[in-house]
């Protein structure tokens, strides 16, 4: 059981995954301290995990060895500032979790080097089946890699990138993309009851389809294409289904959603760091 301390600022839904998730691993509940501003929520964080609860960020991050910041982008500039004196002397490996805030802008607010692991997790990480994608700066040495990928992967699939730039597309495809697969889900749930089901039928068959695909793709050795190409018996439906999306050009309207996304990113990052 870990005992190096952790502090989190900032006690939301993806705060409480980790730690639901950091504790199920066997992380000690007693190392773990977390700053809210909201009385109710630090009151549930604590009376359910057990963990010490702050209402002041620099009480929090009292001995803390690793600082997860997990509040939202445009608090940033505030929070960093005020908690930099702190930082500077404690030095702590820093996780953020905030979406669209670059590495060189929290470093211009600390006013020192720190290392600091970005993180873009997306919203099944609360569920504990995340995929995320991680960025360390030149200071993070292998010790401080594996501290972040160890908290992280409590909430799910963790891969590096190994260049700040490719976190943006992170975001345009797994930040993002349950929306996508969401939309899509809505899209076959319609065509079930336009094809006369009823909607509780149609909207339990297509997420155990979902369920089921993602599961043999994350079980198959095969690519994607070759799992694709078991399920369609030529001639049958599936290809004629297929046949539909082909003439569509699925896969180009994708390449261009997720080229959307990832433009996007880029545009709120330069926004956040322009601002501060």
């Amino acid at each position: 059981m870990s005992t190096a301390r952790i502090a989190f600022i900032g006690g939301g839904n993806m705060a409480t995954s980790l730690i639901a998730g950091l504790i199920a691993d066997g992380y000690a509940p007693q190392s773990i301290q977390v700053s809210d501003p909201n009385p109710e929520q630090r009151n549930r964080l604590q009376t359910r995990f057990g963990i010490r609860t702050f209402a002041d960020n620099r009480e929090a991050l009292d001995a803390a060895e690793t600082l997860v910041l997990c509040i939202k982008p445009q608090m940033a500039a505030k929070v960093c500032a005020d908690i930099a004196p702190v930082l500077a002397d404690s030095r702590p490996l820093v996780l953020s979790i905030m979406a669209g805030v670059p590495e060189s802008a929290m470093q211009r607010w600390f006013g020192t080097e720190l290392p600091i692991v970005r993180a873009m997790p997306n919203t099944p990480a609360m569920v504990q089946t995340g995929a995320i994608g991680l960025h360390a700066s030149p200071e993070v040495d292998a010790e401080g890699r594996n501290r972040a990928e160890t908290i992280m992967r409590a909430a799910g699939l963790v891969r590096w990138v190994s260049e700040e730039f490719k976190i943006d597309a992170v975001t345009a495809i797994s930040g993002s993309g349950p929306a996508y697969f969401f939309l899509f889900m809505e899209a076959m749930e319609e065509a079930g009851v336009a094809l006369g089901l009823d909607a509780e039928t149609a909207r339990l068959l297509t997420i155990q389809t979902a369920l089921g695909a993602a599961k043999m793709a994350m079980e198959s050795n095969d690519p994607p294409s070759r799992l694709r190409e078991q399920v369609t018996s030529p001639g049958g439906t599936t290809e004629r289904a297929l046949a539909v999306f082909n003439e569509a050009d699925l896969h180009a309207l994708v390449a261009k959603a997720a080229t959307a996304a990832r433009d996007r990113a880029i545009e709120l990052s330069r926004t956040l760091s322009e601002d501060a």
